[in-house]
């Protein structure tokens, strides 16, 4: 992406960010928690994220630094006075002025040119940072929004399995004191229900936490973000086959690199006995006033004096350029090798995305058949209730079924239910990670603002 995309993108959808956040804000203090957006908190994240804010900074300084390399040949103009404070005493050798000024610029530079390139270089790698420290602010938004959603209909179906349990301990309270199970069966059952219990606090302490991370990323009071469903786009069933791109990181580290380069080779320049030209111009209006400088020269000091002029450095010998020559191959080094580093690190993570992406695929699919599997065993269990299943007395006749079998084929699908969802969410974070990975983490974030 070109750095001048990276430096515009969403600027127009940011101008309406602050006033955004402040209503959000506004009705979290004055109203119950209310559905936003997954764009919405998106935004929000990358908005607020500390992450964000220092790339954002280092953008402005390396903006800065490339401005302060051009600006060396760009005229630079200064005023100034030599007024005496007392009346002098003999020949000081210096004109008393009223006021003075001074141009000077840099004409011509070899290495100069280089640490512009250089500059730019470290513009770009900035840039690419500040995509790279955005993206990763709206992966983990999204990630924990798209968590919290999962969670909250998890919620909702360990509450229905508390109400089925509590209704199966009834049934088989009623049916021990009858004498038609035994006592362990009731047992049983109270068991069960202490563990949905369990495992309901257990969801609840998740989505609490999932709340005080979404609360944490985009300023927004805890509490007041319910995760609308509808907001979140499909994730793209990603795979490592698919052609990665450089991803903003990764070209940051590569852009980094090549400023170190340019500055070693402007460094290098200095050395090749290269003449560096400067212009001046130099403006005084002299003073006699408590001096008498004018009795030592043979005429007549003028009052206004004016001179212009080009210097030419030739560097013959100077230790201190060879030294800052070899710190300046080190640093090159250092980030040539750290670019390298950040490609292979990112290689890595493409691989064993992809290799367990196939598993979690796999258990997602098993999952939702057992979620369906079980759904069915329902069904067939509520309409033999209803309708009778059958059953005889004779030898080898099928049983018939007690009323605790609707409860627990109840319990069992709401649980089913909850695994394929686990198993969906962990999918899902996968491919994003993967997505973000191969460099087309830009992909999602479109189709996310897309939405309405």
């Amino acid at each position: 992406m070109p750095a001048t995309t990276v430096r515009t993108a969403h600027k127009s959808r940011h101008a309406w960010l602050p006033a955004l956040a402040a209503a959000v804000l506004a009705a979290a203090a004055t109203a119950a928690p209310a559905q936003v957006s997954l764009t919405t908190v998106v935004e929000l994240a990358q908005k607020n994220s500390v992450t964000v804010r220092l790339a954002q900074a280092d953008v402005q300084r390396a903006t800065a630094q490339l401005a302060q390399t051009r600006d060396a040949f760009i005229p630079s103009l200064a005023f100034g006075s030599g007024l005496p404070a007392f009346p002098e005493v003999g020949f000081t050798g210096s004109l008393p002025t009223i006021w003075d000024s001074s141009v000077q610029s840099l004409v011509f530079s070899m290495p100069q040119i280089q640490y512009i390139h250089a500059a730019r270089a470290g513009v770009q790698a900035a840039q690419f940072g500040l995509q790279d420290a955005r993206e990763q602010a709206a992966l983990d938004a999204s990630t924990a929004y798209i968590e919290l959603d999962t969670v909250n209909r998890e919620l909702e179906a360990a509450r229905q399995q508390e109400q089925d349990a509590a209704r199966l301990v009834v049934i088989e309270q009623q049916r021990a004191e009858a004498g038609v199970d035994p006592l362990s069966t009731l047992l049983q059952a109270q068991l069960t229900a202490a563990q949905l219990k369990l495992g309901r606090l257990h969801l609840e302490t998740r989505a609490a936490t999932l709340a005080e991370q979404l609360a944490t990323l985009t300023a927004l009071p805890v509490g007041s973000i319910t995760p609308d469903h509808t907001s979140i786009p499909e994730i793209p069933a990603i795979t490592g086959d698919r052609k990665p791109a450089l991803t903003p990181g990764v070209e940051s580290a590569q852009q980094l690199a090549l400023s170190r380069q340019r500055q070693t080779q402007g460094d290098k320049e200095h050395l090749w006995l290269l003449p560096e030209i400067g212009f001046g111009l130099l403006y005084n209006r002299n003073t006699t006033l408590l001096n008498k400088v004018s009795t030592y020269f043979a005429g007549t000091l003028p009052a206004n004096n004016f001179s212009t002029g080009f210097s030419i450095k030739v560097p013959i010998f100077d230790p201190g350029l060879h030294a800052k020559l070899r710190e300046s191959n080190a640093e090159a080094l250092r980030a040539r090798v750290e670019a390298e580093q950040a490609q292979q690190q990112n290689d890595v993570e493409i691989a064993q995305l992809s290799a367990s992406l196939r598993e979690l695929d796999t258990q997602a699919e098993i999952a939702s058949l057992k979620q369906q599997i079980a759904g069915e065993q329902l069904k067939s269990v509520e309409a033999q209730l209803e309708l009778g299943n059958g059953a005889g007395s004779g030898p080898g006749a099928t049983p018939q079924l007690s009323p605790t079998a609707e409860q627990q084929a109840r319990i069992d699908e709401r649980q089913k239910y909850q695994d394929a969802l686990d198993a969906g969410l962990d999918l899902g974070k996968a491919r994003l990670n993967l997505l973000r990975a191969l460099g087309h983490m830009q992909d999602w974030l479109d189709e996310l603002h897309s939405r309405p």
